[in-house]
């Protein structure tokens, strides 16, 4: 694995435009850009520019100059959401023993009281369980896609062992860090077993989880040969045919295989985690209905946002951010706004045109705030 440093005046953003299940606002954050973990089924081995490169090449590129950059950013700022790190690289990647810039980030983020989420496959270090504890809206994500060791290590390339992932849970529960695994994504024929997937649960709850968030894996149309074949490779042709053949249904640019199969999974994570007392979420998981596209979460799930834990849009007050109302921080069904910021309220969206909102639409809310003080 190589290490390119990089410096990048990328901005801040959150979700991107157009079809959306994500019920909360976040900003976005990707301190390194490829992922070691290596898992071979990942939703972005089709996206473009470095993504290939890293792919290809056997590089992660490494922000070196991204604390700063962020820090100018938030600095011009009078909102903010929470901070997801990270959605398209592990944050805790091996990369991150060297370099330690989300350690800088989250450090910076806790200066100015600005929740975020670590989302891993990673062993949580102690120090981030210090860090994060200090926060009542900071939470984790721990993916556990199996409970069985051998075939998580046919699903990735590196990541922490199981047991590892479920001690991950342990720590954050017993600092009063909201926890949450994801089963996600659920690879049809290879960890889909109902037992299997009650076993993560059961387990997960003995040690403090408090949320469970799925989805079924979908394939980017650009690399549907590569995955199916490295399906091929890890578990055989019969298996590679069995769920070729699943995968029907097109919606966008990524193949979902049959609703149907879909909806049984989903039924059956869903009465899991009601028979366990925790709360359900999809992620990012459509259906196309009369030309339409819907999405499944309002039919699934039973929590009010995607990560189960509700979080307000933060505001300035003096050099620190706090909740700026008493909301439940589910943008994309709100439709009258108790943070002021009326393009958040996606509830009244038409046609699942949701905007995916910039650095720019942050600032552009702070002048406008600071315009009504004036």
């Amino acid at each position: 694995m190589e290490y390119v440093k990089v410096v990048s005046n990328k901005k801040i953003h959150g979700w991107y435009p157009g079809k959306r299940e994500c019920t909360s606002e976040r900003v976005l954050l990707n301190p390194y850009l490829g992922c070691e973990i290596g898992c071979f089924f990942c939703y972005t081995l089709g996206y473009p520019g470095k993504f290939q490169i890293a792919k290809k090449e056997n590089k992660i590129f490494v922000y070196t100059n991204f604390v700063e950059n962020l820090k100018k950013q938030i600095d011009r700022l009078n909102f903010i959401s929470t901070c997801y790190l990270s959605p398209v690289s592990d944050p805790l990647q091996p990369a991150e023993k060297i370099f330690k810039i989300t350690e800088k980030t989250v450090e910076f983020l806790l200066s100015k009281n600005i929740p975020f989420n670590i989302t891993t496959k990673e062993r949580i270090p102690e120090n981030f369980i210090e860090i994060m504890k200090e926060h009542p809206h900071c939470y984790g994500q721990v993916s556990i896609l199996t409970i069985n060791e051998d075939l998580r290590k046919k699903l990735m390339r590196k990541g922490a062992e199981t047991e590892e992932l479920f001690r991950n849970i342990e720590k954050l529960s017993k600092n009063n860090i909201f926890s949450i695994c994801r089963i996600d994504p659920i690879i049809p024929f290879i960890n889909d077993d109902e037992k299997d997937i009650e076993e993560i649960i059961k387990r997960g709850v003995d040690n403090g989880v408090r949320h469970i968030i799925s989805s079924v894996m979908d394939i980017h149309i650009s690399v549907k040969e590569e995955i199916f074949t490295e399906i091929e490779k890890r578990f055989g042709l019969s298996k590679r045919k069995k769920i070729e053949n699943l995968y029907k249904e097109k919606i966008g640019s990524y193949l979902h295989t049959e609703i149907s199969y879909r909806r049984r999974i989903f039924t059956i994570l869903r009465n899991l985690c009601d028979k366990y007392k925790i709360t359900f979420a999809l992620c990012m998981e459509f259906e196309r209905r009369n030309g339409k596209i819907y999405g499944l979460n309002r039919e699934f799930a039973s929590s009010i946002n995607c990560e189960g834990i509700n979080i307000p849009v933060y505001k300035r007050n003096g050099e620190k951010f706090y909740p700026s109302a008493s909301c439940d921080g589910n943008c994309l069904n709100c439709k009258k706004p108790l943070c002021g910021i009326d393009e958040l309220a996606q509830g009244k969206v038409k046609n699942n045109n949701y905007k995916g909102f910039t650095y720019y639409d942050y600032l552009k809310w702070s002048r406008k705030e600071m315009e009504l003080f004036k």
